[in-house]
Parts: C-alpha cells; sequence; structure tokens
C-alpha cells in the first residue's frame, strides 16, 4: 500500500525540524548572565500545595535547580518550609494521608531525606500553625524536617536574612 505525501508530512516534518536544530548547533541553556557576579544564594521554599503529585515534582524540580547552580559555581543555601495542605504529605501517619496518595507520600519522605543531606539544602521547616490546622501532630512530622512556631513568621525572618521567597 502506498502513503500519500499528506500522510507522509508529519514525519518529513518531524525529521526536518530535527535536522535543523542539529545544524544549527543549540547550546545547551545556561543561567551565567543572571548569576555572573554571585557566589550563593538564598533562597527560603514555601512549600503548600497538598497534591503528592505535584509535591514529588516540586521537590525534584528544587533539587534539579540546586544541582543547576552547583554545576555552574553558585552554592545554593535551601530552605524548604511546609506548610497548609503539604502538612499532611510530610508526616508519619498514615491515617492523615488520603488512600491514593500515600504511596506518593512516601516517595515524598524518601525524597526528603534525600535531600537533607544533600550540599545546598540547609534545612526543611514545617509550621506548627499548619500542623494544628490540618489535624495531624507535630511528633509525627518527618525527622529530617524541624518544627517552627509559625510559618510565616520564619519565613519572614529568611527573607529579611537577604533569602529570596519563592512559591514553587
Amino acid at each position: 500500500m502506498r502513503t500519500t505525501f499528506v500522510q507522509r508530512a508529519p514525519i518529513l516534518g518531524l525529521l526536518g525540524l530535527a535536522a535543523w536544530l542539529c545544524a544549527a548547533g543549540v547550546e545547551a541553556a545556561d543561567d551565567h548572565a543572571s548569576l555572573a557576579g554571585l557566589k550563593e544564594v538564598k533562597v527560603a521554599f514555601d512549600i503548600k500545595d497538598g497534591d503528592a503529585k505535584l509535591l514529588l515534582g516540586r521537590l525534584d524540580i528544587i533539587d534539579e535547580t540546586r544541582k543547576s547552580l552547583i554545576e555552574q559555581g553558585v552554592t545554593p543555601h535551601f530552605i524548604l518550609a511546609f506548610r497548609g495542605p503539604a502538612t499532611k504529605l510530610v508526616q508519619t501517619d498514615p491515617d492523615k494521608i488520603k488512600p491514593e496518595d500515600r504511596a506518593l507520600a512516601a516517595k515524598i519522605a524518601t525524597r526528603v531525606k534525600e535531600l537533607s543531606g544533600a550540599p545546598g539544602v540547609d534545612g526543611f521547616e514545617q509550621c506548627a500553625v499548619a500542623v494544628r490546622e490540618q489535624g495531624t501532630k507535630a511528633e509525627q512530622v518527618l525527622p529530617e524536617i524541624r518544627v517552627v512556631g509559625n510559618g510565616f513568621i520564619s519565613l519572614m525572618a529568611y527573607q529579611a536574612k537577604g533569602y529570596a521567597y519563592i512559591v514553587p
């Protein structure tokens, strides 16, 4: 059976695009212009997403950012502050986690443990107000995460100390 040009056009277009990209010598993106003159960066991440899949993805992107900074010669100083609905996903009581999120919550716990020993991650914090509001307990927060009295106050203090505030 013969194919018509119309049937082959999408494939030919993709092949053409691939050839053009190779010929154009597409370079890997970098951040040297924005990082020029910086030796270190300080960031407080305000993590409040209660969707387990999204939270795990956010942790992965934060780690990718950390690694990229290091590769580009900039020392990161990251604080990851949990509050709001994310609170339930960073504690150890499975009854407080939706059944459909429990497997991902275990992956989040593993990711937090991995990141806790990573260069550039200075710490994790959990807001005690959010613990109360979400119906969990401070003693059930993942052991890598320090419970602070009020996440807003903590985030304000980090900003006053020169940390950039990012809501991933």
